[in-house]
């Protein structure tokens, strides 16, 4: 037996395998110790390192955290009193940064940096409202002998390199079982951080290889050199917490705050009492793709570190240092401190987050519209509307649509706005009612999607919660760093998710009729809209359109028209507007009021015109006339606005027609500093002269009420959607050079001597430069298309802004940098260095500018950095005329670019660009090439429903069944994306119908039903498609349409035969998924077919506990309703209580309560509801149960009560819960 006195260097890991990697070093093997203290519970391995005498200790199997290891090390030096260095050795998620270039394998050393003593703990500290997090435990630096240590085996390793790599192998040669487990793995990857693994069904469980196989979310590294470490050896702070961490959001944010280099769980409990140094080998980069594959070869490279290390340590040094035994005698304050507030640094992080997610949904506020209408609202205006008894039943009702449909001008915007105020006055602290509303605007096409409407409606919903939804994070965590935007179906998901969470929801849609209908938008919110219907109560405007009358027959239908009550009250309110001498006439008034009542003939706009019209009047004769003549069109009324403008002195009409060219022809709706920027350019001049900027009450005043400035908007646009049609029919006539002007206007702005710099080099210069110059992102993104719809006369202009390098760098960075996310760092830097003139000419189409600029010396193959050349850009862009010149000059006809790998007919076909394709075709374009996905023009053009590109390069012979690397056809993908006419143009040319993919193993079928394409559905059905074909996990269609709520689908699958009781490779049913989703109209439907109640999947756990533990408490309620077993088991034991208590579901909880759960219900391992409630943390569900009776002093089979959780956990706060109820 070994004597326990003779040991003077402790060293700790924390898991087996950093104790099998410790052992290994060992030079030789001692016997155990002659005893240890009798409260010692540690296991231990005594031998040499070198000269020194090492006591290695583990902490008990499945612990880990700071009170811990704490603890560990408490015990240890009790038993081994002459232990006088401490080392805390194993293995750590690394934080990669630009400054640190971290991998898998490497070793991170806590050293003292900025003040920190090299450990940090990340999750001790106070939160103050309206300030960071304050951190505020300071942790002690290790001892001089061991940052002695460190630096002579820096300069070693610096001089000479290290071995480590060497005597792993050496290890390994010794130990051969301890290959397969701790030999360097070949694989390692980086994904961006917004990138996350699956975190829900069979996904989560399946490898990265398996389910993250999108290449272009890795980031790039390049391989490491000859003569650079590999392992590298990285010195500097250490995070520590009692929390793992997996959230690569967060990582970064403390990378970027506090440069730390690595996060692990053990170390800040033990620095201030058991003086040691900390060594960390990365088996991960503490995201969600942790795995275990690295964590063997990362214990063995900290332990061959901490033996080198050791190797700089003289013995006398040791006996030098004092004995630590002596340093612990308040060590029972280790626990005690470790009692952190974890929740108040994750409440602050996740309220910054929670405001970043829902700017990330949408950037649109409405609210700002809202604000804006409602101020425009004369008092007193639209209380017929609310009186009246069609208002009222619809307001009493749930599930019920009113439909309010009107004339032109008629005040509909207006009326929408006081419906969505006394909606708000009624419910706006009820927390059981959700409000959601959307402004449909013909000029803001550009930003108004489905995608986009659906999400400002998620977003609307979501921030009434108290705290952000988890579907919502899911969608944010799985799409924040990815280029493009969420999915339908997938903000589709979410929106039902939300919804749920309310008792009854109001959404209310203003203006129908402007949302765009040529790319489905206005069909598709529809069904979106109709879709949420049993829990929503829906508001509706539009002008007379035969088919949105058509699909609101059925409901509630009240027509909007300018009351005479209403236009009484505006004009009284309006009179002060008029000239003074109608003021101080009590009669003309009353014959104003008279008159233009009956002149406005149901329209509010009309009746603001005519003010307009008349405010300008300078005798009472004057007045009269005009008041006796006032027009009762529209159209009458704008000519007679125009021509008040043209009767305006010259620099007043001057301004007007350009504050009206830009208000007609601008791309979208422009800000009042972008205007007022845009009038003051003066052609010619090298900066713009601030003197020459007006007003923004001189633009609105001198227009004849034609436009209009929103102040909480900030923008100015035209007044109504019908001055705007006006225009289209007669802008040639009153503005016939406007595109010139404005393109013009553009490329003297661009061309300004502040862009000579060229690029921004950071996002802070790039957003200095957007606020200083407003005007800059609109004419860099938009200049080249006044250009091509200009008359000629400004080409030169555009040559000599093209010939500016510099110029047209500054230009290409606001055209394409795109900010993902805030604090999206590096966005503005995302953008090619290398695009010059002749390639935004190709971008924009200006055919004239190319033949000049190729005549001047440009090359018609120059590439940009991301290798595109000017053939790529015209075709992806649709230009005939450009691709067609640059062919004839002889550009290469299969370039690709270098991020996706795409030709010139591959990004035509994507974009749908009909005659572009049959040019590229005629000139021999290959049809089967390739890109970076195997994915085909065939693939890309079904991918987004281009029938008429389909059909051509069929025609051509393209190959039918081409697979892209993921195992999908064309079909497939036009399936998925609910291409009807494309599938059925496809299986028309005999596509296999039940074709299935490589990695997911779904076919077309299952990939419509999953994204809720009902038409696509029946097509495939009809065609023969397999109706229970089964992916890679068992799912078949009917399981993923109701996993999504697509009950139109599932109604289809179930009349073709569907099977109901259908399993995945889990035991999961379609109920089973529904119920797990909170799909609450779908659980009804399919329990109404015969779904069976209490389906157990695997794990006998049932769509009642599914429901529960995912928090959806009107699915609980339903099926509780149905007879569904309030205490049903799973396989070990868990109750539907058991689960929403550990998952923190407070009003789940609080129901399955009020039903009579079995409040002391124990599992297996005898774990109860609050045992389970207190280790998760959830205070709020363990003072409900606590106020239900539930027993504290209950034990588990580890002997365990509740509040051994809580302090074994570090809860501060559920330990006070807890010992205040003893």
């Amino acid at each position: 037996m070994s004597d326990p006195k003779d040991y003077t260097v402790g060293w700790i890991s924390a898991l087996s395998t950093e104790y099998v990697a410790a052992q290994a070093f060992l030079d030789e093997k001692h016997e155990p110790p002659e005893s240890v203290s009798s409260n010692d519970n540690n296991n231990y391995t005594l031998g040499r390192i070198g000269k020194h005498k090492v006591v290695i200790a583990v902490l008990p199997d499945g612990e880990y955290g700071l009170s811990t290891a704490a603890g560990v090390a408490r015990d240890m030096v009790h038993s081994f009193p002459n232990v006088r260095i401490g080392l805390m050795v194993g293995i750590a998620g690394g934080a990669p940064s630009k400054k640190h270039d971290i991998r898998l394998g490497d070793i991170v050393v806590g050293a003292p940096r900025d003040g920190e003593g090299g450990v940090f703990q990340f999750d001790f500290g106070k939160t103050i409202q309206n300030q960071d997090f304050e951190y505020t435990r300071f942790l002690d630096q290790p001892p001089t002998v061991l940052r002695a240590a460190m630096s002579g085996i820096k300069a070693q390793y610096e001089m000479s390199g290290h071995h480590i790599e060497e005597a792993i192998n050496t290890i390994l040669q010794n130990y051969p079982r301890l290959q397969r487990k701790y030999k360097r793995p070949s694989i390692d990857r980086l994904y961006q951080a917004g990138v996350t693994h699956p975190s829900e069904g069979e996904a989560k469980l399946a490898s990265c290889a398996e389910v993250c196989v999108d290449e272009s979310s890795l980031m790039y590294r390049p391989k490491r050199t000859e003569d650079e470490d590999n392992p590298a050896v990285h010195y500097g702070l250490i995070a520590s917490s009692n929390q793992l961490m997996k959230d690569a959001m967060v990582r970064d944010r403390l990378v970027e705050k506090k440069n730390v280099l690595c996060f692990e769980t053990e170390a800040a409990g033990l620095v201030n009492h058991f003086p040691c140094l900390i060594v960390r080998g990365i088996c991960d980069y503490s995201d969600t793709h942790k795995n275990k594959e690295w964590q063997g070869y990362a214990a063995m490279a900290a332990a061959a570190y901490a033996k080198d290390l050791l190797s700089q340590i003289h013995p006398n040094k040791v006996e030098a240092e004092k004995r630590l035994i002596e340093t612990l005698s308040s060590v029972h304050e280790i626990v005690s401190s470790t009692g952190i507030n974890v929740e108040m640094m994750r409440s602050k992080l996740d309220k910054e987050e929670d405001l970043n997610v829902l700017k990330w949904l949408t950037p649109i506020d409405y609210a700002t519209q809202q604000s804006d209408y409602i101020g425009r609202r004369q008092p007193g205006t639209g209380q017929w509307l609310l009186d009246s008894a069609e208002y009222q039943e619809w307001l009493e009702n749930p599930g019920k649509t009113l439909f309010c449909p009107g004339i032109p001008g008629a005040g509909k915007t207006i009326l929408t706005a006081v419906v969505i105020n006394d909606i708000y006055s009624r419910f706006q602290c009820d927390t059981s009612v959700g409000i959601a509303y959307l402004y449909c605007d013909f000029r803001r096409e550009y930003e108004q999607n489905v995608e986009s409407l659906l999400a400002s409606m998620l977003r609307q919903l979501a921030q009434k919660q108290a705290s952000l939804p988890g579907s919502v994070h899911t969608l944010y965590k799985e799409y924040r760093d990815k280029p493009e935007r969420p999915s339908r179906n997938d903000i589709s998901s979410a929106l039902h998710s939300v919804s749920a969470l309310y008792s009854s929801v109001f959404i209310i849609i203003d203006a129908l009729d402007e949302c765009q209908v040529t790319d489905g938008c206005r069909a598709e919110l529809l069904v979106e809209i109709f879709g949420l219907q049993a829990r929503a109560k829906i508001f509706v405007t539009s002008r007379y359109n035969p088919e949105i009358v058509e699909r609101f027959k059925e409901s509630i239908s009240l027509e909007i028209r300018a009351k005479d009550e209403d236009v009484q009250t505006y004009l009284a309110g309006h009179m002060k507007r008029l000239p003074p001498f109608v003021l101080s006439s009590p009669d003309l008034q009353s014959e104003v009021k008279a008159t233009i009542s009956k002149a406005v003939n149901g329209m509010f706009l009309l009746a603001s015109l005519h003010i307009d019209s008349l405010a300008q009047k300078l005798t009472v004769g004057h007045f009269k006339r005009a008041l006796q003549k006032l027009p009762i069109k529209l159209d009458e009324m704008y000519e007679q606005a125009m021509i008040r403008i043209e009767s305006q002195g010259e620099d007043s009409q001057e301004l007007a027609k350009k504050v009206l060219s830009w208000a007609i022809h601008a791309k979208r709706i422009l800000s009042t500093s972008e205007l007022q920027h845009v009038v003051a350019v003066e052609p010619g001049e090298p900066e713009l002269d601030k003197q020459f900027i007006p007003k923004i009450e001189t633009i609105g005043s001198i227009c004849a009420g034609l436009v209009t400035i929103d102040t909480q908007s900030d923008v100015v646009r035209l007044v109504h959607y019908t001055t705007q049609e006006y225009f289209e029919k007669t802008s040639k006539d009153w503005f016939p050079k406007a595109e010139t002007y404005i393109a013009m206007t553009c490329v003297t702005y661009l061309y300004f001597e502040t862009f000579e710099s060229g690029y921004c080099q950071t996002d802070e210069e790039f957003e200095e430069r957007l606020q200083l110059y407003p005007l800059y992102n609109y004419a860099a993104r938009n200049w080249g298309h006044h250009a091509r719809a200009a008359s000629l006369g400004i080409e030169q202009s555009i040559l000599d802004f093209l010939c500016s390098e510099a110029k047209v760098s500054a230009s290409t960075q606001a055209l394409i940098a795109y900010k993902l996310y805030k604090g999206d760092s590096g966005y503005s830097q995302r953008v090619p260095r290398q695009m010059i003139g002749v390639h935004l000419a190709a971008y924009f189409g200006l055919i004239g500018v190319i033949m000049a600029l190729l005549k001047n010396g440009h090359h018609p193959d120059i590439k940009d950095g991301l290798g595109r050349t000017p053939l790529l850009l015209a075709a992806d862009n649709g230009h005939e005329a450009v691709v067609k010149l640059l062919l004839g000059k002889g550009a290469e006809l299969e370039c690709k670019d270098n991020i996706y790998e795409q030709t010139p007919l591959s990004w035509a076909a994507e974009n749908g660009h009909e005659v572009v394709v049959k040019l590229l075709l005629e000139k021999g374009a290959k049809l089967e090439s390739k890109d970076i996905w195997g994915k085909t023009p065939l693939d890309w053009a079904a991918r987004y429903g281009h029938e008429a590109v389909v059909k051509l390069l069929l025609k051509k012979g393209a190959e039918l069944e081409s697979k892209d690397k993921f195992g999908q056809t064309p079909l497939s993908r036009a399936a998925e994306n609910g291409h009807e006419a494309v599938v059925k143009l496809l299986l028309e040319k005999c596509a296999e119908v039940n074709s299935k993919e490589n990695i997911y193993g779904q076919t077309p079928l299952s990939r419509a039903a999953e994204n809720g394409h009902e038409a696509v559905v029946k097509l495939l059905l009809e065609k023969g498609a397999e109706v229970d074909s089964q992916d890679k996990h068992c799912r078949t269609p009917l399981s993923l349409a109701a996993m999504n709520g697509h009950e139109a689908v599932v109604k289809l699958l179930l009349e073709k035969g569907a099977d109901l009781g259908s399993q995945n490779d889990y035991g999961r049913t379609p109920l089973s998924f529904a119920a797990g989703k909170g799909k609450e109209a779908m659980v009804e439907l399919l329990l109404e077919r015969g779904a069976e109640l209490e389906s157990g999947n695997v794990r006998g756990q049932t769509p009642l506990s599914w429901a529960a533990e995912n928090g959806h408490e009107a699915v609980v309620k339903l099926l509780l309703k149905k007879g569904a077993e309030l205490d049903s088991k799973g396989i070990l034991g868990e109750t539907p209580l058991s689960w929403a208590a550990a998952r923190g579901h407070e009003v789940v909880v609080k129901l399955l309560l009020k039903e009579g759960a079995e409040l002391e219900s124990e599992d297996e391992y005898g774990r109860t509801p609050l045992s389970w409630a207190v280790e998760h943390g959830h205070e709020v569900v363990v003072k409900l149960l606590l106020e239900k009776g539930a027993k504290l002093e209950s034990k588990d089979a580890w002997g365990k009560t509740p509040l051994d959780w809580a302090k074994e956990k570090g809860n501060a706060a559920v330990v006070k819960l807890l010992t205040s109820n003893t």
